[in-house]
């Protein structure tokens, strides 16, 4: 799969990632507003089995995010079970060098309309930890509402954290 954002690109992870990802996914301020199976320090050994999974992936859910030379950050679907079953989770990241240029909105957008197009989904949605301000400011960018704060739902960094829970509607993207 790929998706043309201008200058960067949302595609399928490739075995060449593993260095790219490596670099830039070892940084604690990214692992530090993401979920704990994204580590810090972020080894080689993660890297591998996070691209190996990503390439056994069916449907394919996880993706890299990519300039022309190389991977810059990631975003992925999870697809909800049971009475969920219309609605995905998205998750991204971006490589901190390259914060603040409007790629993860880009990103977002994009992912969500294929998510929409592709499967049988009525709702994505995201949960940000309370404090990251510029992940709220790119799911608010891309047409996200706020739904509401789970309170202190999220341990992490030895300390409880609310979630701010935001969606987007099929009907609200694709109109």
């Amino acid at each position: 799969m790929e998706i043309q954002l201008g200058i960067y690109q949302i595609r399928s992870y490739e075995i060449n990632d593993q260095d790219a990802l490596m670099k830039y996914a070892n940084n604690e301020n990214i692992s530090k507003n993401l979920r704990d199976s994204f580590p810090y320090p972020y080894t080689e050994r993660e890297s591998d089995m996070w691209i190996s999974s990503a390439l056994n992936q069916n449907p394919e859910l996880n993706f890299a995010i990519a300039n022309s030379d190389e991977l810059i950050g990631g975003i992925g679907l999870m697809l909800q079970p049971d009475v969920y079953r219309f609605s995905a989770e998205i998750g991204y990241w971006i490589a901190e060098p390259f914060w603040g240029k409007g790629i993860a909105s880009l990103a977002l957008v994009a992912l969500s309309k294929y998510a929409f197009e592709q499967f049988d989904l009525n709702r994505i949605f995201a949960g940000v930890f309370q404090g990251n301000k510029a992940s709220m400011r790119v799911l608010e960018k891309s047409g996200f509402k706020l739904e509401g704060r789970l309170r202190k739902s999220v341990y992490k960094e030895n300390h409880f954290k609310d979630q701010l829970m935001y969606s987007i509607l099929k009907v609200d993207l694709l109109q």
